[in-house]
Parts: structure tokens; sequence; C-alpha cells
């Protein structure tokens, strides 16, 4: 059997159809589902079982998982703007310290989310701790995790894999609301609105030309399963695609894809400016100090893990989204 936390949100529901994809059912799904919404992401998915997250933690406290293959832990609060810090600590860095307490002591392959959100404003985005300095208390509950970690590398008794995502877009992520992808976003707005919205200049960037490292979910689950495929490696390692990208080529790509859709050719940016279909609005106050306003992540160690494959451009995996969904 294998574990997935978090099963049912954005990457968890993913990684589950990556395993279908492979033949593979033989999966324990473990979430939240208090409000119900995200079961639309498992509709179609062959699992094992379902258990609460909470039922699943007493479990685990207990020593009372049976055979595991594998755990693959997604499940987290992922809102980077979340400020209860007892919460944030709890829910993401005390059930990770859990989970892979159990999981050395049974010797079971353990695969964990980290995030990108670690190295706050940057400038540098590798793995070394000298480029650590998170901005908000979800990052901080993540970089505390890696710190565990990275003291525990000389005892490791079975592989452990922390993969730190940047900006994750694609299918199954509708519930995530405010927290969802730029793409889902404006593909919500153009499609009630008829225009898209991006914060304007700030912190050096000309509107919409704040850039981040935007990776596709179909590339995010083929490094976990590169992973779980090498049991042998273990480390922490960046998921991103290694080149940022402004968001106007997100909204862009949204756009002209909606259009092709409807018949109609595709624009310049420009012409989508001055056709009001990108529109810009001022930088928010309280985000200012606590945005990345450019991440791109450096993926040497993880082509050094022997991850030889491409990943998607902003272009190709937003066309690819939006094909999916409309």
């Amino acid at each position: 059997m294998i574990i997935v936390t978090g099963g049912a949100g954005f990457i968890g529901s993913n990684l589950v159809a990556g395993l279908n994809r492979r033949g593979y059912s033989d999966i324990l799904v473990v979430d939240d589902l208090t409000e119900g919404d995200k079961f639309i992401n498992l509709v179609g998915a062959h699992i094992a079982d379902y258990m609460h997250k909470d039922d699943f933690r007493r479990r685990v406290a207990l020593g009372q998982l049976g055979a595991v293959e594998a755990v693959i832990h997604q499940g987290a609060c992922s809102d980077t703007t979340e400020r209860n810090g007892q919460y944030m600590l709890d829910n993401n860095y005390r059930v990770t310290l859990e989970l892979f307490e159990y999981c050395q002591a049974h010797k079971i392959p353990f695969l964990y989310a980290s995030s990108a959100a670690v190295y706050g404003a940057g400038p540098v985005y590798a793995e070394n701790v000298a480029n650590e300095s998170p901005l908000n208390v979800y990052g901080y509950s993540k970089y505390l995790f890696d710190q565990v970690l990275r003291r525990r590398w000389p005892e490791l008794k079975a592989p452990v894999v922390g993969l730190r995502y940047f900006n994750v877009y694609g299918a199954h992520e509708q519930h995530k609301g405010r927290m969802a992808s730029v793409a889902f976003h404006n593909m919500q707005q153009f499609r009630a609105e008829g225009h898209v919205r991006l914060f304007g200049g700030w912190d050096g960037y000309a509107d919409g030309g704040q850039m981040r490292d935007f990776v596709y979910i179909d590339d995010v689950v083929d490094v976990n399963l590169h992973f779980l495929d090498h049991p042998e490696q273990s480390g922490i390692f960046n998921c991103g695609t290694g080149r940022a990208q402004p968001f106007n080529d997100v909204a862009r790509t949204v756009v002209n894809s909606l259009r092709v859709k409807a018949g109609q050719p595709a624009l310049s940016l420009q012409e989508l400016v001055d056709r009001k279909l990108i529109r810009y609005i001022a930088f928010p106050e309280d985000l200012k100090g606590r945005y990345q306003s450019h991440t791109e992540a450096d993926m040497t160690q993880l082509r050094a893990a022997g991850y030889d494959r491409p990943f998607s451009s902003v272009q190709d995996g937003v066309s690819a989204y939006v094909d999916r969904l409309f």
C-alpha cells in the first residue's frame, strides 16, 4: 500500500492519478473532507481506502498503519497568508515530523512537500541554508522540518525526499480559492468578466512583470514518481522549471488560448493591454515586504539526482491546462 496524504487536494489527487496510470490502486488517501468540495478530485480515481487526517494521525501514534510501501506526504495548510503560527506549526511541521519518525522506525520511503517559500525574497534559490529566509509562517513551517532532516542525514534508515515546490498550476486546484494559481484565477476572470487582472508594478518590476518559476502539475507528478522509482536517493530538491517567467506570460497564454477556442485570433501582449483584455491593479499594500517578486529554481541538485526530463514552459503548460478544463 502507498499512502498519499492530502490525497484529495491539488497535488495529492494528481499523484493518485499518476499512480493509477501505472496500474497501481492500492492507495490509502488521507485528507480532510469536512468541507467536502474536494471529493470531486477523487471521482474516477482508483483507491483502496480513505481516512480522515485526525484518525490517520492517531494510527500513526499507535503504530497501526500495517504494511506500507511508501508515504507521499502532501497534506498541509498551504495558505501563505495564514498567521496562526500554532496551527501552522502543528499542521505542517509537527505532523510531518511524526510521519518521518514513523517511516524511519519502519524503514518506509518518505516523500514530502517542502516549498520554495523557505527562500523568502531570494535572490538565490539553491538548496542551501545560507539562501533560506522565509517571509511568512507557512514558509517557516516548511523550513523548520527541512532543518530537522538535515540534522538527521547521517542516521537515516530509509530514504527521505523533500521537494521544494515552486508555483504549481494545473487541474484539481479549484478548491483552493484565493490560493489557487494565477493561471486558474486568470481563466475564471476572463470567462466571467472578459478580462484578466494582474498586479501593477512594484519592487522594481513593470506592470505584470513580477516573475515566478511556474511549474505544471504533470511535471510535479513526474518528479515525485522518479523518486518513488529510485529509493536509493535521499535529499531536499527544488521542484520548479529553472526558468522564471512574468505573470504577463501566464495571462497572455490564458487569454489567447481561450480566444483561439472561441475562433478568435491570438494577440500580442500590447494588443491585449490596449483592448483592456489584460488590466493592471495597484499592488496590495498588505503584500509589500511579504511577496516573492522573482523566483527561479536552481535545478542543479535535481538534475544531479538523475531526473533528466524537460519541464513545460508557461506557454505549453497553461495551454494544456486550458485544453483540459475547457
